[in-house]
């Protein structure tokens, strides 16, 4: 299997890139870094990528930016942050990829426990990442030839509490290898249109 992994240099990109590397061959792309570059919220340079990359069998996407603030302080310009960015970054990927995947290919893209359970600040993060399981569970019906597409909805990683712990008081944490497991499922398993909750 040929696989593209976006936001590869990431905690959980590093460990998506682990589990799957062992048995596949694998692309890394990032903002910055990686085998190649894209910024995710411009459809022009995801377009770009896939031109450069060609076919594949799975697309899978880490990558995303959020806005966290208090709502009474927060201008539309800041909630943009998540919409454009975690949000459509993801969307553009999976409207682009769906044209380069091989017969029964999957994309995976990546949501977050505060879709489920809100955190302080948290308005913009529960916003975009719900609607990116609303649309996977959409495209899911739609997609041709085969293609499956899935979402994994990852708690706080214990490798990242020391960062943000203080926004997820009294949640569990998850290691980052068990996240990455549930994106080795949505690649080389059969469902679609699920949602891979990775909490505790």
């Amino acid at each position: 299997m040929k696989a593209v992994v976006i936001g590869a240099s990431g905690t959980i990109g590093q460990a998506i890139v682990e589990a799957l590397g062992q048995r596949h061959e694998i692309i890394t792309v990032g903002s910055h870094s990686g085998q190649y570059q894209a910024d995710l919220k411009d459809i022009a340079q995801v377009r770009a990528l896939f031109a450069q990359i060609g076919k594949v069998d799975a697309v899978l996407v880490a990558a995303g930016i959020l806005h966290i603030g208090p709502l009474d302080e927060m201008t539309p310009e800041q909630f943009h942050i998540g919409l454009n960015s975690k949000l459509m970054g993801q969307v553009n990927v999976a409207l682009v990829a769906q044209h380069y995947l091989n017969d029964g290919g999957s994309i995976t893209l990546t949501s977050g426990v505060d879709a489920h359970q809100p955190i302080r600040h948290g308005a913009n993060a529960s916003t975009s990442n719900s609607a990116v399981e609303g649309f996977v569970r959409a495209a899911a019906a739609e997609l041709k030839r085969g293609l499956r597409i899935n979402v994994v909805n990852p708690t706080l990683l214990t490798e990242s509490a020391s960062k943000y712990g203080h926004l997820f008081p009294g949640f569990e944490t998850v290691p980052v290898k068990r996240v990455a497991l549930a994106y080795m499922r949505s690649a080389e398993g059969i469902e679609t249109g699920q949602t891979y909750k990775v909490w505790h």
